[in-house]
């Protein structure tokens, strides 16, 4: 198996379900151990994603927050994954942003790509990529040349122990990424990266 962002062969494993890539550092899952799209969606069906939840709301409060300091409802957005409870877009859209809406599994409709965005965010979505390469390559394509792509996704610390790491544990999460695979990002795409906390992540484009 070949890492799914980088291409390099997988060799080193981590425990029985992830590589460890070499070339880009990410945690890579064994595809082997993949669960099909009808367990998949039914277990994001049962995250508790109620957009009026005040705790959810604030754990997805740091996208919100760099969004409303950054943009203005000029721009346009995309939720990108946005699950069955789209939280980031209720709270932008009662304050007047304009924002589409992406989900494989329940939002589908790929009208999405005939625009350019200002922005782009993706709330726990990017350790579900099972092509991430493919994926940025998409969400860069319809990126403005100063746009900022806003991606939540909790990056492992070697310090911590992996096999009993929580994040790990989903069953669902088939790519993690490190330090180490963000700066690969940013270099491979010409990004510039900065890691805020150990799970939130703004890309832009350098010009």
């Amino acid at each position: 198996m070949n890492c799914t962002l980088c291409n390099t062969t997988l060799k080193n494993k981590a425990d029985e379900f992830y590589f460890i890539c070499a070339g880009c550092g990410a945690y890579v899952k064994d595809q082997k151990f993949y669960v099909d799209s009808q367990q998949e969606k039914s277990m994001y069906e049962n995250h508790n994603n109620d957009v009026n939840d005040l705790g959810y709301q604030k754990f997805t409060s740091p996208i919100t927050k760099t969004i409303l300091q950054h943009f203005t409802p000029n721009d346009l957005g995309l939720d990108y994954g946005c699950g069955t409870g789209p939280v980031i877009s209720k709270l932008l859209k009662e304050k007047g942003y304009k924002i589409e809406l992406y989900d494989p599994y329940f939002y589908p409709n790929e009208n999405y790509l005939d625009y350019q965005y200002d922005y782009i965010f993706s709330c726990e979505v990017f350790e579900h990529f099972y092509n991430p390469a493919k994926e940025i390559q998409k969400l860069l394509s319809v990126l403005k040349p100063t746009g900022s792509l806003i991606v939540m996704t909790h990056l492992y610390d070697y310090k911590t122990d992996f096999k009993n790491w929580y994040y790990r544990k989903d069953t669902t999460h088939v790519f993690i990424y490190t330090e180490k695979t963000i700066q690969f990002i940013a270099e491979t795409y010409n990004l510039e990266a900065e890691i805020q906390k150990d799970r939130m992540i703004v890309f832009k484009k350098s010009v």
